[in-house]
């Protein structure tokens, strides 16, 4: 099995600003030695946030596919194809609704927190927050609680972890970006994740299609902490406006929202999935 990566219950305050409309224009092929299993999170998710206007999913060859809701809410495809070539092309039409920045956001006591969210404050395989709470509360425990809390995490983490296309493979975990202080973007998500969390900051990572021009057009990861009874959104790579993110899937870490995850002897030959902002 291989996995390749960077919610419901977000109830952010909606800002009065326009609303923003992006086209999704997602392209992905791959040369398969022998049968393969594909498990997809491409399509636009359904948020309280943003509005699918329309979509397509084309898919050559024509092979059956299924979707369903996973336990987080995330649409998820799930295809069988026979040795060969596999291409899938997925256009979309949204609407984006800007979040209003509360920088009042409280963090709640634990007893305070709602049910469904407690596997959030929970160590996960990228997310190792029980091994790292020492080194957050050394660097973080004497800010003021809240927002301005996580802000001071992504500050940071902006300025102390490099972005560096390459330098971390699907295996790479929060301490290991936390030692060589480099990464991608869902690395730069994990590690806030983590230290949140080691914080007791209930956490999640949210993976998403974004305009940005460097590096090229890819799936792009941030992450959300639970902050006054809402989610609010932040990213430390600070690529891209955070009210532009456009969606995809929700999870624990990266496991819960790899765009591709394949068993089967399968090789990407080529990855598109571009935005063309329409405002």
């Amino acid at each position: 099995m291989t996995t390749s990566a960077p919610g419901p219950m977000s109830s952010a305050i909606l800002s009065p600003a326009a609303t923003s409309r992006h086209a999704i224009d997602c392209s992905l092929d791959y040369e398969l030695d022998g049968p393969c299993d594909f498990v997809f999170m491409i399509h636009v998710a359904h948020h309280p946030q943003q509005r699918l206007i329309e979509e397509t999913l084309h898919l050559m060859p024509q092979v059956p596919s299924r979707q369903h809701i996973d336990t987080s809410g995330n649409r998820v495809l799930r295809l069988h194809a026979p040795k060969g070539t596999l291409s899938l092309a997925y256009r979309a039409l949204v609407e984006r609704e800007p979040c209003a920045r509360d920088e009042s956001g409280i963090e709640h006591p634990i007893d305070a927190l709602p049910d469904e969210v407690l596997p959030d404050l929970l160590p996960t395989r990228y997310c190792e927050s029980d091994l790292l709470a020492g080194a957050a509360l050394k660097m973080f425990g004497g800010v003021p609680p809240g927002f301005a809390r996580v802000k001071a995490i992504c500050d940071w983490l902006h300025e102390h972890i490099e972005y560096r296309t390459g330098s971390t493979a699907s295996t790479t975990t929060a301490r290991d970006v936390f030692v060589q202080r480099a990464g991608v973007c869902r690395d730069f998500a994990h590690l806030g994740v983590t230290f949140c969390r080691a914080l007791n900051i209930p956490a999640r990572v949210v993976c998403g299609y974004v305009r940005f021009d460097d590096p090229p057009p890819d799936f792009h990861a941030v992450f959300e902490a639970y902050l006054g009874g809402r989610w609010v959104l932040f990213d430390p790579t600070r690529m891209a406006s955070i009210d532009a993110l456009v969606r995809t899937a929700t999870g624990r870490d990266a496991k819960d929202v790899a765009f591709a995850t394949i068993f089967g002897p399968a090789r990407m030959t080529a990855m598109w999935p571009d935005v063309i902002d329409r405002d």
